[in-house]
C-alpha cells in the first residue's frame, strides 16, 4: 500500500498553526491578515506538491492535478473562529495536500488525480460556507454587495485583501468524480468510545428561529407583579416549556439550543417590554426537524397572550440535512479496517463544506477524535497517533474511491 509521509503531515499542521497563533489555538477569521497569509502559504505547499494552484476572488485556494481528465476533490477550510483551535478545518486541507503529493510521487500514472481546495470563510464571518457556495455556483453576484461584516461588504473585503477582482474556482462535475473531507469530530463520541475513525453518514440540517415576546415597559419597583406585562418572564417560561416539547418530538441525534436572548430596554429597574429568543434545531432527518418545528409553532400559538404578552415567530434560516454517498462511506470504513482502526458510522451535528458539495456531487466525510470533544476553543486537540492513522486511512479511502468511480466514469 502507498504510504503517506505522516511526519510531514504533523510538521505541516504545526507550521500552519503558527499563522494567527493565540496560545495553543489560532485566530484566523476570514479575510484577516493572518487568514490571507496562511492561504498564500498553503498555495505554495500545493505547488510544491505538484498542483497547478491559484487563489480566487473569494480566497479559495485551489490546487489542480495536471495531466488528468478526472480527479477527486479533497479539502476543507483553513479559516477559524475568532479564538479557535489549530485543527478545525486545517487538518482536512493538510491531509489533502499530502494525499496529492503521495499520489504524484508514488503513483504518477494514476488515471484519477487529487485536486485540493481550502475553502474560504467556512465559519461564516460573511456567510457560512461562503467559499464552497461560491465554488458550487450558489453565491449570487448581488450578495457580494449585501453580505457584510462590521460595515465592510464582501466585495470591499476581498478587494482590500488583494484578491482578484473577478474569477472563481468552479466545481466541474465532469472532472470531479467526488468530494471527500477529513475533519476533527468536534464532539465527544469517538473519544469517549475509544475509537479511531468516524465515517460520517450525513450532516444534520438546521432550522433557526427568532421568538419575539412583546409586553409593556413599567417601573420594576412600583408595578405589582400581577399587573405586569413581563416579556422577560414570558420568554423564560417559554424556553422551559419548549425544551419539554422538543424532547417529545425529537429523535436520538436531535439537538436544540437557546443560544441568544435579548431584552428591551434591558435595564435592571424596568420590566422588559420586548424579549427575543433565538432557537436552533438540528437533526439528520428532515421529517424530524419539521416535527420539532411544528412543536415550536404550536407552543407559540398556545403561549400568545399569556402574562399579557404577545408571542410571534419568524424563521431566520434553514439548511437541509445532507446524506453522504454510500459508496464513499463504504470505502472509508474499509480503509479503517485494513489499517486496524476502530471505526463507527455517525452523523455530524456541525455544518461543514461537505454539506454544500453533497448537493452537487457524491460526497464523503471522515472524522478523527477530538480530545474531550473540545473544539472552537484553544484547547482543541487530537492525539498525534490519531492524526497519523487518520491521514493514512483517508488516503487509502481515496484510492479505493478512485478505483470504484473511475470504472463508471470511463
Amino acid at each position: 500500500m502507498v504510504q503517506i509521509d505522516t511526519d510531514r503531515v504533523l510538521a505541516t499542521l504545526r507550521r500552519l498553526a503558527q499563522f494567527g497563533a493565540k496560545g495553543k489555538g489560532v485566530c484566523r477569521p476570514a479575510f484577516s491578515a493572518e487568514d490571507l497569509a496562511s492561504r498564500r502559504w498553503l498555495a505554495d505547499q500545493m505547488r510544491e506538491a505538484g498542483l497547478d494552484t491559484s487563489i480566487d476572488a473569494v480566497g479559495n485556494v485551489y490546487g489542480r492535478s495536471p495531466g488528468v481528465k478526472h480527479a477527486l476533490l479533497v479539502g476543507s477550510h483553513s479559516d477559524s473562529v475568532p479564538t479557535g483551535g489549530w485543527l478545525d478545518g486545517s487538518m482536512g486541507v493538510v491531509f489533502g495536500i499530502e494525499a496529492a503529493r503521495a499520489l504524484r510521487e508514488q503513483m504518477p500514472a494514476a488515471p484519477v488525480g487529487i485536486d485540493v481546495i481550502s475553502f474560504a470563510d467556512e465559519e461564516g464571518r460573511y456567510l457560512s460556507c461562503l467559499g464552497s457556495r461560491a465554488f458550487c455556483g450558489e453565491l449570487e453576484e448581488a450578495q457580494w454587495d449585501t453580505l457584510a461584516y462590521e460595515g465592510c461588504t464582501l466585495r470591499q473585503a476581498a478587494l482590500a485583501a488583494g484578491l482578484p477582482a473577478s474569477g472563481l474556482a468552479r466545481l466541474d462535475p465532469q472532472r470531479h468524480l467526488a468530494y471527500l473531507e477529513a475533519h476533527i469530530e468536534q464532539g465527544p463520541r469517538l473519544d469517549r468510545a475509544g475509537l479511531d475513525i468516524g465515517v460520517v453518514s450525513g450532516i444534520a440540517g438546521m432550522h433557526r428561529y427568532i421568538v419575539t415576546f412583546t409586553g409593556r415597559a413599567d417601573h420594576a419597583g412600583t408595578t405589582p407583579m400581577e399587573m405586569r406585562h413581563d416579556a422577560g418572564m414570558a420568554a423564560f417560561e417559554f424556553a422551559i416549556d419548549c425544551e419539554q416539547r422538543f424532547k417529545a418530538a425529537s429523535a436520538t441525534d436531535s439537538v436544540w439550543n437557546f443560544g441568544a436572548v435579548q431584552f428591551t430596554p434591558g435595564v435592571a429597574n424596568v420590566v422588559p417590554k420586548v424579549a427575543e429568543l433565538t432557537v436552533e434545531l438540528r437533526d439528520i432527518s428532515a421529517p424530524v426537524m419539521e416535527r420539532m418545528s411544528a412543536a415550536l409553532t404550536a407552543l407559540v400559538a398556545e403561549r400568545d397572550g399569556a402574562r399579557q404578552v404577545a408571542v410571534s415567530l419568524r424563521q431566520q434560516g434553514a439548511l437541509p440535512p445532507a446524506v453522504m454517498d454510500a459508496r464513499l462511506c463504504q470505502a472509508l470504513d474499509h480503509a479503517a479496517a485494513e489499517r486496524q482502526g476502530k471505526a463507527m458510522t455517525m452523523p455530524s451535528g456541525a455544518i461543514h463544506d461537505a454539506m454544500v458539495l453533497a448537493r452537487h456531487i457524491p460526497t464523503g466525510m471522515m472524522f478523527v477524535p477530538s480530545i474531550d470533544g473540545r473544539s472552537h476553543t484553544p484547547v482543541e486537540d487530537t492525539a498525534d497517533h490519531h492524526l497519523v492513522l487518520g491521514a493514512q486511512v483517508f488516503f487509502d479511502g481515496l484510492q479505493d474511491v478512485a478505483r470504484t468511480l473511475q470504472a463508471t466514469a470511463g
